[in-house]
């Protein structure tokens, strides 16, 4: 059980309000200097002032020292209550603390000074004995509380400053830790740019060139031949696009926003996809539509990724092997899962059987596999309908996924 923790107000507060009950207690019992002739009431005034001043300790330092030095002297000289002077040697243990460096030496000279002259006096009109006593008692009155509040401030600002110091260490390792991560991001940018994205750009540029030498030889647009390399130009392509958003996301420092061209897509930009796939599919009489049920809510980054890429990648199955005929994409939001379902008019024919073709679904199924959910394309009647379900919350390898 946590133990309750008095902020310091309250234990200004506590200091002050045990103090005077202590002290009204000893008066009550006749428990001070002088009882036998100092009226009980004449050792109130002292005790309250001197209790009233706990509760300023800590934010009027000259105010304590000065007042509180006061009340002790006129407390001797009329009735001296233990619990005035206990409260008082609190108040020069205060005024060291919390006050500033120069309290502290005034402080350090009016205690050692009343400590000479009293036991100067005492010496000049008592004995030695008695002198030595007065010594050891006003150096406990005047200087004890002095000495210990001096130590105390000193070991906090002490740990005050090993803790600033600390906290700039840390901060300059931050520095220096994310220093090199731009800098390693910047190498890695550089070697993508300068090797695989030069590659991707030859391969697009190449399948270019080759479709133009097979319009010049005038094949047909069902050619085996002409939509391989409409599949190697239109992947180069998407590779590319791809290649450059890692390029950009590597290349931002962190140090401040990044390019929304680069952010990572998410179920936010479905229906900019529909858009353009409506576009694409007015002249082969595809049309899409998009249904959503269920709560959406917020999605992990890895989910809305890869339930981007499967409805973007099944809508270019759609736009590149259906026939005419409406392309309907579900989402269904359950509290444990995404559901995806797109179903498009099926179309038999060689495009089905190229090399390549069936690239995107291994994609998709290795992106909800890795998830942890599930996946399945097929034919369905007169559809081919793709099916995926991914979890809410991702799945690490020890509750039987992988990451």
């Amino acid at each position: 059980m946590r133990r309750p923790t008095l902020t310091p107000r309250q234990e200004d507060r506590a200091i002050a309000v045990f103090g005077l009950l202590g002290g009204l207690f000893l008066i009550s019992v006749k428990v001070y200097d002088g009882s036998e002739h100092v009226a009980r009431w004449a050792v109130v005034p002292p005790l309250v002032v001197m209790a009233s001043l706990e509760l300023v300790r800590r934010s009027r330092p000259v105010l304590i020292a000065t007042v509180g030095g006061i009340v002790f002297a006129v407390s001797i000289f009329n009735g001296a209550l233990l619990a005035t002077t206990l409260m008082y040697t609190d108040l020069l243990y205060a005024a060291v603390l919390y006050g500033n460096p120069k309290m502290s030496r005034v402080l350090h000279l009016t205690g050692a000074a009343s400590v000479l002259v009293l036991s100067t006096l005492v010496l000049i009109y008592s004995d030695a004995p008695t002198a030595v006593a007065v010594v050891v008692l006003t150096t406990l009155v005047y200087l004890a509380p002095v000495w210990t509040g001096d130590i105390v401030r000193k070991h906090r600002e002490e740990a005050e400053f090993q803790r600033l110091r600390a906290e700039q260490t840390a901060l300059l390792s931050e520095m220096d830790r994310r220093e090199a991560v731009v800098v390693e991001r910047a190498r890695m940018a550089r070697e993508l740019h300068d090797v695989v994205a030069n590659h991707l750009s030859a391969i697009a540029i190449h399948a270019t060139g080759a479709q133009s030498v097979a319009r010049r030889q005038r094949r047909p647009e069902d050619d085996p031949l002409v939509e391989v390399l409409g599949v190697i130009r239109e992947n180069s392509v998407q590779g590319l696009t791809e290649m450059r958003r890692i390029i950009g996301l590597l290349r931002d420092s962190g140090g401040g926003e990044a390019d929304a061209s680069y952010a990572a897509p998410d179920l936010d930009a479905v229906d900019a996809l529909l858009a353009k796939a409506r576009a694409a599919g007015q002249d082969v009489g595809l049309g899409f539509e998009l249904t959503e049920r269920g709560d959406r809510g917020s999605l992990p980054v890895p989910v809305g990724l890869a339930a981007y890429r499967i409805v973007q990648e099944s809508l270019t199955n759609a736009l590149k092997h259906a026939g005419p005929g409406e392309v309907r994409v579900l989402l269904e939001f359950l509290p444990e899962e995404l559901r995806i379902v797109v179903s498009s008019p099926f179309r038999r024919g060689a495009g089905q059987s190229l090399p390549g073709a069936r690239a995107g679904l291994v994609g998709m199924a290795e992106r909800a596999s890795l998830l942890g959910g599930g996946f399945e394309a097929g034919p369905e009647g007169e559809c081919w309908t793709v099916r995926a379900v991914l979890p809410r919350a991702l799945v690490t390898e020890g509750e039987g996924g992988r990451a």
